[in-house]
């Protein structure tokens, strides 16, 4: 993601530390499944150009239903799939704002909070150990547009590009 200014262009980011949440699931049809996910992304909003660097602590909250489709049915234990969904990514901004800003001719980090519509696309695999104990792994990309409330361009500087979170995760899980 990419800030723009007649005082140069900085790149703007989110670090990624770590991501921890939770899955509710259905699984109705033997090749379409369901899940409502929750996901915190512990990571901190920054600006660079070049060598210069600042930041604010910070983490994101995801809430998204996503559709899942399987390659092969429910009957077998190992299931790798596809998932696409939706839903709003909590960016929030926890720690104070750097002081003095790394470029405050192109843009400032904010100590605030950004609600932003989000789309996740993504695949995975699931398999069954036991009658009703899986383990899982899934790869998501979580995009969102550029959280302006965290990143404020200044004066004519203007945001290029999506936010993309790229996020792996591992997960045992019990259905029934």
């Amino acid at each position: 993601m990419r800030v723009n200014s007649a005082a140069g262009t900085a790149t703007a980011g989110i670090t990624n530390r770590f991501a921890a949440g939770g899955v509710f699931g259905e699984d109705l049809y033997s090749h379409i499944s369901g899940e409502i996910r929750y996901l915190y992304h512990d990571g901190d909003p920054y600006l660079s150009m070049g060598s210069v660097r600042g930041n604010i602590q910070g983490q994101s909250h995801t809430l998204h239903y996503d559709g899942l489709f399987h390659l092969f049915d429910r009957a077998r234990r190992f299931r790798p799939f596809v998932a696409v969904g939706g839903g709003g990514k909590f960016y929030r901004a926890t720690g104070p704002a750097p002081v003095p800003q790394p470029f405050p001719q192109i843009a400032s980090l904010v100590h605030t909070d950004d609600w932003r519509l989000m789309v996740d696309v993504g695949f995975g695999m699931k398999y069954r150990l036991r009658n009703h104990v899986m383990v899982r792994a899934d790869f998501r990309d979580y995009i969102t547009t550029f959280p302006k409330n965290i990143f404020v361009p200044k004066g004519n500087a203007t945001d290029r590009g999506l936010f993309q979170q790229f996020t792996p995760t591992f997960g045992i899980g019990y259905w029934f």
